[in-house]
């Protein structure tokens, strides 16, 4: 009898180990990599995949990887990007209708885990420009994308309205007192983006949802840990 309360005291340990439990959602809503692997062997076509190989000309700049952003700390352990292949697939025909008027794509964030979206919301509390995690975001479906445009013979960024992540009025999508370079090329992104599937956030010009997000699961899986 002792031996089989020992056993089952090591059977739910281990399994309150593997389970994670989240403070403001209900846990069987959030998919870890166990079940993501289950789901994409049954849907190869959904995967997460890394941007810059599909589109080997785009230009990373992913901040959450640096100081460089709103929590002035470094909250990915590494500077990757990646989104949901079909996501992909309609951002590399972005980027080539850009490349006809010399222009490029900078990426700052895309796949963005759950957990961090937690912590997103625990330090600003503001959800007109962090994601509520009661819902999770579409960063965490792999069906966003915080992005700019460059100049492709300079490098250089295109002059914008703010900065990426500044939580200013002049930040949303339709801020209308602005200079007129400044809201010409907020303009060329937000046609060029739905012209191909995408949907500008109405808080932030640089951020793009991907029209199809509602069918995909909310994960919380680390860069380091997709394949």
């Amino acid at each position: 009898m002792k031996r089989f309360t020992l056993f089952l005291f090591f059977i739910v340990t281990c399994f309150s180990v593997q389970a994670q439990h989240y403070k403001y959602i209900d846990s069987s809503k959030v998919v870890g990599l166990n079940k993501y692997t289950q789901q994409i062997k049954a849907h190869p076509e959904t995967r997460l995949v890394e941007i810059n190989k599909y589109i080997p000309g785009i230009v990373l700049d992913i901040r959450y990887a640096t100081t460089n952003n709103f929590m002035h700390q470094q909250m990915y352990k590494q500077a990757r990007a990646f989104a949901r292949l079909p996501v992909v697939l309609a951002l590399r025909d972005v980027e080539a209708e850009l490349k006809t008027k010399g222009l490029g794509i900078k990426i700052y964030d895309a796949y963005r885990p759950y957990a961090i979206t937690v912590k997103f919301y625990e330090r600003a509390l503001d959800t007109n420009f962090v994601a509520d995690p009661r819902k999770g975001s579409k960063h965490n479906r792999g069906c966003a994308i915080d992005m700019s445009l460059i100049d492709l013979k300079t490098g250089k960024e295109l002059d914008m309205p703010t900065s990426f992540d500044s939580f200013s009025k002049k930040a949303s999508a339709t801020y209308p007192n602005l200079p007129p370079l400044e809201m010409h090329n907020r303009e060329l992104l937000k046609s060029v983006m739905i012209a191909h599937g995408f949907k500008v956030q109405p808080t932030e010009w640089w951020h793009y949802d991907f029209i199809g997000w509602s069918n995909y699961p909310v994960l919380d899986i680390p860069f380091e840990d997709i394949k």
